[in-house]
């Protein structure tokens, strides 16, 4: 017999185990233990597990040592690596030279060491360098270090402030801006067994929205149309916004577009009460609804198809009309004081 005593809970954990594990290496183990806790001996053992009566003794001396999930872990300790011994060398030439495909990566690894491995074993490599396929990112071109500088400023001078007033409820804070959502194929990424395609309708039709976001409630007020956002939808705009809100300061968060800034709407923006707040130039950053309008063509878009025009504008509409409600949990997680000023990002050099 092989020494080793089981209680009933032992033996009764072993008899459920034994069948949990889709990997066969591990089931084997769970039977085996489960076997001598019958008190079968260890060639008896051996026989109905189709095991070495040397492997019997191997399994039970791992389940002393460490119980079941002793039985769980890989014994294998593979061969190290070849690319190891090259690793400090490789991951200071990928940061400098970001391979974009997997294929890209083997050629520099054997040009840089002449050692050739296959796709799996290069892909591995790379994570084990602690790199990933990110998607690269984009500045504005015009944000330099004086522009940094005033984003800053207008950040911690004038956004800010508000920004604390606002949740306090002192304020109203709106991020205003336009989307042109024109009705045509929005690519993006699928889990495939193929590459799809995606039909584009013919036609430039768009449905244009100027929303306004709460920065405290996130709810969203919107003047749609199907031409052109004008400074007369602006003005539209900013009655909805006074109606909502009678008594209340009102701050208004807006891009430099000619039709917002323009003396028709800043007129009115002065007989209401309203405070247009202009972003500096260059900033979409720190407008807080350009992430509202990348998550709407993330979730109603992106990947789709609609054959009319009207189940396109309906989709889309359906989704700004359920932003308080289904998806007030992912607007509350977008819309938040993170904004990216670019100080720290690292950037790809040509």
């Amino acid at each position: 017999m092989v020494s080793i005593e089981f209680t009933e809970e032992e033996r009764r954990t072993l008899d459920r185990e034994r069948f949990v594990y889709p990997d066969p290496e591990v089931q084997r183990r769970m039977e085996v233990l489960w076997l001598v806790s019958q008190g079968l001996s260890r060639e008896e053992v051996a026989r109905l597990a189709g095991v070495s009566t040397k492997t019997v003794c191997r399994y039970v001396k791992r389940y002393k040592r460490g119980g079941i999930e002793a039985l769980k872990k890989s014994e294998y300790r593979g061969r190290e690596s070849e690319l190891n011994k090259h690793a400090g060398t490789l991951k200071e030439y990928f940061e400098k030279n970001p391979p974009s495909t997997v294929k890209q990566a083997q050629a520099a690894i054997e040009k840089l060491t002449g050692i050739r491995r296959g796709y799996s074993q290069v892909r591995a490599f790379l994570k084990r360098l602690g790199l990933r396929r990110r998607k690269v990112g984009t500045i504005p071109g015009h944000v330099d270090d004086a522009k940094k500088k005033e984003q800053r400023e207008f950040l911690d001078e004038k956004l800010n402030p508000r920004l604390d007033d606002a949740e306090a409820g002192r304020r109203k804070l709106f991020f205003v801006d336009a989307s042109h959502f024109v009705h045509g194929a929005f690519l993006g990424y699928l889990w495939c067994a193929v590459r799809l395609f995606l039909r584009t309708p013919s036609g430039r039709k768009r449905f244009n929205v100027l929303g306004a976001l709460d920065y405290a409630s996130k709810n969203l007020v919107t003047v749609t149309n199907l031409t052109y956002i004008t400074a007369e939808t602006v003005c539209q705009l900013l009655t909805v916004l006074a109606a909502q809100s009678p008594g209340m300061p009102i701050t208004l968060v807006l891009d430099n577009a000619r039709y917002q800034r323009c003396r028709l709407v800043q007129d009115l923006a002065v007989s209401l009460g309203i405070e247009l707040l202009f972003l500096p130039s260059y900033s979409p950053n720190l407008n807080l609804i350009e992430r509202l309008w990348k998550f709407v063509k993330g979730e109603c878009l992106n990947g789709k198809y609609y054959e009319t025009y009207p189940a396109f504008q309906a989709s889309i509409e359906d989704c700004l009309g359920k932003i308080p409600t289904k998806h007030r949990d992912d607007i509350d997680s977008l819309i938040t004081r993170n904004f990216q000023l670019f100080d720290k990002e690292t950037i790809l050099q040509v």
